[in-house]
């Protein structure tokens, strides 16, 4: 997937440096080679059908061609050398830049200069000069609006069986003994996702007692902890829970910056406590492997709103 050539050579080439690892897609009911089939089809429907999480990169002669779900990143970045363009396309900026800088490219480099590919887009560009990227981007994922009666049962009747379902494809996956974790706020999400993950291992013969439900607790207090264990008192559950106690000087929002190379102020605060709390279990449990969390099912429709900036830098 990726092309070198010599910077020193003076003939025109466009050059696609391709940084993403394909063992890290999770792909349900097609190959590696059937996703990228899909992608270089340019069908939506056909591509809407794959299954599972992915970030692909595919290239015919001049034209790139990117897509990714919501669950994995995708970035690039348009270098411009005396040869041609150089698209680099990776999951993290800190990548772009460490080859940028090993090319002796770095010059060029910002993070404000990245582009982050918007999920459910097939997204396609010319390499033609060193002109900024102008990406042509087509939806293939999007959920119609007030599909349901506005009925509180039969909206959470067609959630839980939409997520029972997907949790069944990941726990068909998985080691059948190792323990589950919950990240839990005691919120509708994450009760959500605890009560159908208890209910699947329960169908499946499968012991509960292998499921915790992992609570975020500072010094300082705060609501969750409250929250958690009234939501479990209320169903006769707190033998799943337990509180992950954090000083409040761990809360390190400059790292979760780094990490998550972000600056949206939910997302930080969000990322934050997600970062304090897994390194709360993993100091407890240190080979813990597996964890849950539920986000608002609304990212799905928000993410990225391409209607509204088509540029999508990191900035704007």
């Amino acid at each position: 997937m990726t092309t070198h050539v010599p910077l020193s050579h003076a003939q025109y080439v466009e050059r696609l440096v391709d940084l993403t690892d394909p063992a890290r897609n999770v792909l349900l009911n097609v190959t590696h080679d059937e996703a990228i089939a899909a992608l270089v089809s340019g069908n939506t429907a056909r591509f809407r059908a794959i299954d599972g999480q992915f970030a692909l990169v595919h290239r015919d002669g001049r034209k790139v061609r990117l897509a990714r779900s919501l669950g994995r990143p995708l970035r690039y970045f348009l270098a411009k050398q005396i040869a041609g363009p150089c698209l680099v396309v990776a999951e993290r900026m800190d990548e772009i830049r460490n080859f940028l800088e090993a090319e002796g490219l770095h010059g060029q480099f910002h993070p404000s200069y990245t582009r982050m590919v918007p999920a459910h887009y097939l997204v396609e560009i010319e390499l033609v000069g060193c002109h900024d990227p102008s990406p042509t981007c087509t939806r293939f994922f999007t959920p119609r609006l007030a599909k349901l009666p506005a009925d509180i049962d039969t909206i959470g009747e067609a959630y839980g069986k939409a997520l029972a379902a997907e949790l069944d494809k990941w726990l068909d996956r998985i080691d059948v003994e190792a323990p589950l974790g919950v990240l839990f706020s005691g919120g509708i999400d994450s009760g959500a996702i605890l009560l159908v993950l208890y209910w699947r291992l329960l169908q499946r013969g499968q012991s509960p007692a292998r499921l915790k439900a992992f609570t975020l607790t500072t010094v300082a207090g705060g609501e969750d902890a409250k929250q958690s264990h009234e939501f479990l008192s209320k169903l006769g559950l707190t033998m799943l829970w337990e509180s992950i106690e954090v000083a409040a000087q761990d809360l390190n929002i400059e790292e979760t910056i780094r990490v998550i190379e972000d600056y949206k102020p939910l997302d930080v605060q969000a990322a934050t406590m997600a970062l304090a709390l897994c390194r709360g279990i993993r100091q407890r449990y240190p080979n813990w492997k597996y964890l849950v969390d539920g986000d608002g099912g609304d990212e799905n429709l928000k993410d990225y709103p391409i209607e509204e900036n088509p540029e999508l830098t990191i900035r704007s």
